[in-house]
Formats: C-alpha cells, sequence, structure tokens
C-alpha cells in the first residue's frame, strides 16, 4: 500500500515545469539535501541519488529543462534486506558542473586547483520579488524550493497516525535556510540534531495543511484535509461515547444506592410514614429503577422537574443515611455491654 508521504511525492515529482526560476530553485534543493561532488583525477561531476523512479525522471527534466542537457542515468539493485533500486542521475564534465553549480548559486573555487566546490552553505533567497535572477527570487521560487527540499529528503507520518513532518538536511546551514524560507510564509518550524544530519520538523495538523498548500500539493491537502475531518468526527463520536458510557455508569452507580435506601426506610419505618412527597419519589424510583431523575420526574403525576426529584431524593439519601449512623451506635454499644 503506498503511503501518504509517497503519494505527495508522486504529486510534486508530475508537478508541471513552467519558470526556470522555480525549476532552478527545485533543483538547488535537491542538491542541497541529497548532492555528492565528484572530485577525481579525469572527472568532475554531480552524483544525484534517489531510490524513487519518479523523482529520477524528475530530477532528469529539471536538468533539460534548466541547462538543456540530459543528464546520465544509471540504476543500481541492492543484494542485501529489501532488495531496492537505487538512481543515480549525474552531470559530467567541468564545463557543465561549473555552469550548473555557478547558475544554481552556490559555486565556488579552489584557490589551487581552481576546481568548483559546493559552499557549506548558500546565501539567503534574495528579498527583490520584482527582478527575476538566477537567485531565485519572489514567493513561487521560495515554493519551489521547500517542494525540491522536502523531495529530496522530507518524510511524513501517516495523518491517520499522528500529525508530524521533517525535511533532513546534512547540514546545519541548510537546516536554517530551510526554516528561513518557512518564516517567510509565516509557518515557525524547529531543527534539532539527530547524529549528524539536522531534522527540520513541525507538528499539528494546521502547520501541516499550511506547509502542503505552500508548495501547491492540491490532491495531497485535500486527501490530509479529508483524513483530519474524519479523524476529528470519529475523535468527537468517541469523545461523545465515552462521556455517555460514563453517565449511564454514574447514573446506573445512582440508582443501585437510592433503591437500597429506599428499601432500608421501608423495612425500619414503612413508606407510608414519610412526607406525600417523599413517598411518591421512592414509590417511582422503586417503579423505575433504572430511569434518570428527568425520566423520573415525566413519570410523575403531576409531572415534577429534575431539580424537584433531585432534593427530595437527596433527602431520602439523608433519612437513610440516619438511620444507618443509629444502628452502628447501637451495635457499638451492645458490644461495649457485653464486654
Amino acid at each position: 500500500m503506498i503511503s501518504f508521504a509517497q503519494r505527495l511525492k508522486g504529486e510534486l515529482a508530475r508537478g508541471a515545469l513552467t519558470r526556470r526560476c522555480c525549476a532552478r530553485a527545485e533543483l538547488r534543493a535537491f542538491i542541497e539535501m541529497n548532492g555528492r561532488l565528484l572530485l577525481r583525477k579525469n572527472t568532475l561531476g554531480i552524483t544525484l541519488q534517489t531510490q524513487s523512479a519518479a523523482l529520477a525522471r524528475r530530477l532528469f527534466s529539471l536538468l533539460k529543462f534548466c541547462f538543456g542537457f540530459s543528464p546520465l542515468i544509471y540504476v543500481s539493485r541492492e543484494k542485501q534486506l529489501q532488495k531496492n533500486n537505487k538512481y543515480f542521475v549525474q552531470v559530467l564534465g567541468k564545463t557543465k558542473v561549473e555552469h550548473v553549480l555557478s547558475a544554481l548559486g552556490f559555486t565556488d573555487f579552489h584557490p589551487q586547483s581552481g576546481r568548483p566546490i559546493l559552499k557549506k552553505y548558500l546565501p539567503p533567497l534574495p528579498q527583490n520579488e520584482k527582478k527575476e535572477t538566477a537567485g531565485f527570487t519572489g514567493k513561487c521560487c521560495r515554493r519551489a524550493y521547500l517542494a525540491g527540499a522536502f523531495l529530496a529528503s522530507g518524510s511524513t507520518i501517516n495523518p491517520e497516525t499522528a500529525y508530524h513532518l521533517e525535511i533532513v538536511a546534512p547540514d546545519e546551514a541548510y537546516a536554517r535556510e530551510i526554516v528561513a524560507v518557512l518564516s517567510f510564509f509565516a509557518l515557525p518550524a524547529r531543527y534539532f540534531q539527530r547524529k549528524n544530519d539536522f531534522v527540520v520538523y513541525f507538528k499539528g495538523a494546521e502547520k501541516i495543511g499550511e506547509f502542503l498548500r505552500i508548495i501547491a500539493a492540491s490532491a495531497a491537502l485535500l486527501d490530509f484535509e479529508s483524513i483530519r475531518v474524519v479523524k476529528g468526527v470519529r475523535n468527537k463520536i468517541n469523545r461523545l461515547v465515552n462521556c455517555e458510557t460514563a453517565n449511564l455508569g454514574k447514573t446506573a452507580t445512582a440508582s443501585w444506592e437510592q433503591v437500597s435506601n429506599i428499601r432500608l426506610l421501608d423495612a425500619v419505618l414503612g413508606l407510608d410514614s414519610l412526607r406525600p412527597a417523599l413517598a411518591q419519589v421512592a414509590r417511582l424510583r422503586l417503579k423505575y429503577p433504572e430511569a434518570t431523575l428527568q425520566e423520573l420526574a415525566g413519570a410523575a403525576v403531576p409531572p415534577l422537574t429534575k431539580s424537584g426529584i433531585y432534593h427530595r431524593m437527596r433527602r431520602i439519601n439523608a433519612l437513610a443515611q440516619k438511620i444507618r449512623e443509629k444502628g452502628e451506635e447501637q451495635s457499638k454499644e451492645k458490644g461495649s455491654e457485653q464486654g
């Protein structure tokens, strides 16, 4: 069965490529989270790895759309455990690599060899949203950046179980950048270190729903909200059932105590010796031992209020308690006389 996270990534991977600046922002996020720079004697390249064929096709399309050339793709199959396929998307060649890294905004050159190296962190997204440059301006680029980061290393728990979403960054600076972009959309997030990685996360249905809206995952958002509504209704029904069950338990316990007290009064004093109002309520309770106070009030002739039944029942209980206390005192006196 396909998980919610897989459906979400599948939707993002199938998204249309319409603006080059947004495509570059998405690609940059993926390289930040999951890119490797090959620096060998005869080879200079960028390697992107994924276990999803759909995502490998997405990376191929992004590079083709942004830079006009087709990257290399090859598949490696694991020999152990689940034996999943691994897809590698590679850009090879010094000229292509320099062009890609420079266009994505994080190329630096080694002072001696002159070879490009990945910076430890990238500069923040520019604030100018009117001028379109390679620096990824505008809300649309920020949305694409977050979508790319989630595609590369994001995960979310099944919303039917809990509300938790996270993106794993390999460097603290990248985690701070993700948090900064999220804050641009007024979506607060935190991060913590997990071994060598830094995990950006947030919890709560509203925050996750807002994140799905930001990255334009419309189908996943509808699915998420549907699950959220059903879950909310189910929880409300459970609360009502639990409350009703508790109330029924209290009513049954109170009814049993009242019947016990009335029988004690009948055995010791007789119900006819009680005041008519109390005797009426006592006989109603014996006749309807499982009824609620409201139901007893409706069965009375003439009908009484629930409050009237409650106060009369309190007096009956008080009389029964006095009889019990008197019986306990008499038992103590007999015990002392025998002693």
